[in-house]
């Protein structure tokens, strides 16, 4: 199996103090991999790094098919961001612009010749799959924290990535929504595409990763496969005690 992404060696710290300690992580191509672990053990940082959207501090690389993204010229950076998209545990929409605005902007960015009518029609197509409903000229103040996970993992499909990194995407959504977008990533899943995830929900580490991965005080403290997960209850027991630690 090819590693898609690759974390070497990675440090990376705060103001609070060392948050990820000499990290190493190949993250399969075509696979999903679940992080998991206690809350402040470093999960959103190492997405991040995965993501290039942090760079590591105190040595360490990351790749992405076998080239540094600290080391990528503007045009593979632009490259790399078209191919993979994040969505942020917080959301992360600009609140001085409306959503249509920010839902636009990708497409902007990545496809320049693209058309207004063309944009208009990938907008609506990607808002109808997230199940998001109401007013695109409205400020992202005036949704609930749920409707702004639908606008956040909208942008993040309007580009038709193959790699995907997910923060908690499922927090804050109700039961209906929550289904929908995990049956948006199966979609992404069955299409082959890379998806590395956080999440607290046992449900859905079990049923959609083919790794797990668990992160503890900054470093990797366990991984297992799908199989393993399913068949072994000692390690489904320890990564409830580890995610509820």
């Amino acid at each position: 199996m090819v590693g898609l992404i690759e974390l070497y060696n990675v440090c990376f710290s705060a103001q609070s103090g060392k948050i990820v300690q000499n990290i190493s992580i190949e993250f399969d191509e075509g696979k999903t991999t679940a992080i998991v672990g206690p809350s402040g053990g470093g999960k959103s940082t190492i997405l991040k790094l995965a993501a290039g959207l942090l760079v590591p501090d105190q040595g360490g690389v990351v790749l992405y098919k076998g080239e540094n993204i600290a080391h990528m010229n503007r045009s593979e950076n632009l490259q790399f961001r078209r191919e993979g998209a994040f969505v942020f545990q917080d959301s992360a929409l600009w609140a001085n612009q409306d959503l249509y605005q920010i839902l636009e902007l990708p497409l902007r960015i990545h496809y320049p010749s693209m058309n207004k009518k063309d944009r208009e029609q990938r907008i609506k197509a990607v808002t109808a799959e997230v199940g998001y409903k109401k007013d695109l000229h409205i400020r992202p103040a005036r949704l609930s924290t749920g409707e702004q996970k639908l606008i956040a993992f909208a942008r993040a499909m309007l580009c038709k990535p193959n790699l995907l990194f997910l923060d908690e995407w499922t927090e804050s959504l109700d039961e209906s929504n929550k289904v929908r977008l995990l049956d948006v990533v199966r979609n992404k899943q069955r299409e082959g595409s890379t998806i590395i995830f956080v999440n607290h929900d046992m449900r859905i580490i079990k049923e959609m990763a083919d790794f797990v991965v668990v992160i503890a005080d900054g470093q990797v403290s366990f991984r297992a496969t799908r199989e393993q997960l399913a068949q072994d209850a000692e390690i489904s027991n320890y990564l409830k005690m580890e995610m509820g630690a």
